[in-house]
């Protein structure tokens, strides 16, 4: 039984799912138990430390609260040291080099309809000046080429990466694991923050195709904002995915 709280803060909430902290816990809750289900298996596999799961009771998963903050934010600079964004990019070539997972990603086809999809939304709705939306469109159709598979995160926004000084504490939100292109977990963790790629590169200790990483800023970007739009998070204009396509050149 959990001791007596001052509030519950809501950390996220909208028609998928929701989270929200009680005390030293969080909540999460979510009425797909095969999504659930994939969670958690990922993180019983990932080789990267995960918050400890204190309790699960379909549809919620009780996870204890990681030490540290979050390594920032997307729409704010980050206050995190580089020695902070350099040790994240080390957890993640270790997630990388790990076993595979057994659920697999999103085909390629799968990838480029779902591109087409939005970019076609986007269009229609006039969320971006054509050009804008023709130029990131080329730049994100580049990644849709074979690559070698590895254990992905899928979701590695920054907030989803807690650090305590410049030591990683935990990677949060497991619901998007699987197989995939190593290079969209440095693209996603990076995205809105492209003064830090350098500093996670070096941490991540390989060889990466730069330009592959620009190319999946364009495509999360590009296929973020209808959900985003859906899910009441409001006006496309104020996103950060919309500034990070605009900047584009």
């Amino acid at each position: 039984m959990m001791a007596d709280v001052d509030e519950v803060e809501v950390v996220v909430a909208h028609r998928d799912r929701a989270t929200v902290r009680v005390g030293d816990e969080f909540l999460k809750i979510d009425s797909d138990l095969a999504r659930t289900d994939a969670e958690i298996e990922a993180m019983d596999l990932a080789p990267v430390p995960t918050p400890a799961i204190l309790w699960r009771k379909h549809p919620v998963i009780a996870l204890a609260a990681l030490p540290g903050r979050a390594l920032g934010r997307l729409e704010d600079r980050s206050t995190a040291s580089p020695a902070a964004w350099a040790a994240a990019g080390a957890s993640i070539r270790r997630l990388h080099d790990a076993p595979l997972p057994p659920r697999p990603g999103p085909s390629l086809d799968q990838l480029a309809a779902r591109l087409a999809q939005e970019c076609e939304w986007l269009l229609v709705n006039d969320v971006l000046p054509v050009d804008v939306l023709t130029r990131n469109r080329r730049l994100a159709e580049s990644v849709l080429r074979a690559w070698p598979e590895v254990f992905i995160h899928g979701d590695l926004q920054i907030t989803h990466v807690f650090v305590d000084g410049d030591v990683v504490t935990g990677i949060l939100d497991w619901s998007e694991a699987c197989r995939g292109d190593g290079l969209s977990d440095l693209a996603t963790l990076t995205l809105a923050h492209e003064e830090h790629l350098e500093d996670v590169v070096a941490g991540y200790g390989a060889d990466v195709d730069l330009d592959v990483i620009r190319a999946w800023w364009a495509f999360r970007s590009l296929t973020a904002i209808r959900w985003l739009v859906e899910h009441g998070y409001g006006s496309p204009d104020t996103f950060p995915e919309v500034a990070v396509l605009r900047s584009r050149r």
